[in-house]
């Protein structure tokens, strides 16, 4: 099993602290199944229409990056995950608070992963990060760049979704605006109706957002999210689109059954499972 990035220098009175959904994401990600299809889909293979699109290195993008622990865990294990160490990682969210301790968060794990031999350049196993930065879901990233990304959004059906997220003008009216703790950490759960609102917005900016030869999305949903719904919709955009669930919680019942939904773009590998 792989280790867990340390989150103990996070000021969880800001920031939103890892939990059950997280770790689901964690689990899915390293398991079996999902660390072949990466290292199959981001590997060289003979007979693919663009060849260029697999050589370049992988930018992973992690939207609502929080603590910084699930990007931490898929840089500083760059290579497990990916068989290769070349991947650059980029961290987005609406808190300054969450974009600079995710920083601390990723780096840590890069050290920690090699003992925390400083002299090196950076840890043999692992990636790149570029920086965390403050913005608003995709609005900040550059069409068509992004090779993975990754997105626990604010799922828990709310009566509406906190003001800031539907009122982004600059970066400094947004920061403005989340002045109180309390109104930063309800960024990171507040989803208005069905616990939608925020990642219908995302959904919108994703195709224009993946990379379109390789470009895969894991998306974190619950149950009153109506995922199966979710899916029904992609699949709507085109025969180049597929989704799979591929990762559950562990509970049988209540709300908050968790699902992990992986939205590809462009040419699927195959491989044994």
């Amino acid at each position: 099993m792989l280790p867990t990035p340390s989150t103990s220098h996070v000021d969880f009175n800001r920031v939103y602290e890892p939990a059950e959904d997280s770790f689901l994401l964690l689990d899915t990600l390293s398991s079996t199944t999902e660390s072949a299809f990466l290292k199959e889909r981001f590997t060289l293979r003979s007979g693919h229409t663009n060849p260029d699109a697999s050589i370049s290195s992988p930018l992973i993008v992690e939207v609502g990056i929080g603590s910084g622990v699930i990007l931490a865990f898929i840089t500083a294990h760059a290579q497990t995950l990916f068989g290769r160490t070349d991947i650059v990682s980029l961290g987005v969210d609406i808190n300054q608070h969450a974009c600079s301790a995710s920083v601390h968060t990723v780096e840590k794990a890069c050290r920690d992963i090699t003992n925390n031999l400083r002299d090196a350049p950076r840890p043999v196993d692992a990636g790149l990060l570029l920086t965390s930065v403050n913005g608003d879901l995709m609005s900040a990233i550059r069409p068509g760049s992004v090779d993975v990304l990754i997105f626990n959004p604010p799922y828990v059906p709310t009566s509406d979704v906190p003001t800031a997220c539907a009122a982004i003008g600059s970066n400094e009216d947004m920061q403005s605006c989340l002045d109180a703790d309390s109104d930063m950490l309800s960024l990171s759960y507040a989803g208005g109706v069905d616990g939608m609102e925020v990642t219908n917005r995302l959904l919108e900016q994703l195709p224009s957002a993946l990379n379109a030869d390789r470009g895969v999305a894991y998306i974190l949903l619950c149950k009153q999210n109506k995922p199966e719904q979710v899916a029904h919709r992609i699949r709507l955009w085109g025969a180049e689109w597929t989704v799979d669930v591929v990762g559950r919680s562990g509970k049988q019942a209540g709300w908050e059954k968790l699902q992990i939904l992986r939205i590809c773009r462009g040419s699927q590998p195959s491989f044994d499972s």
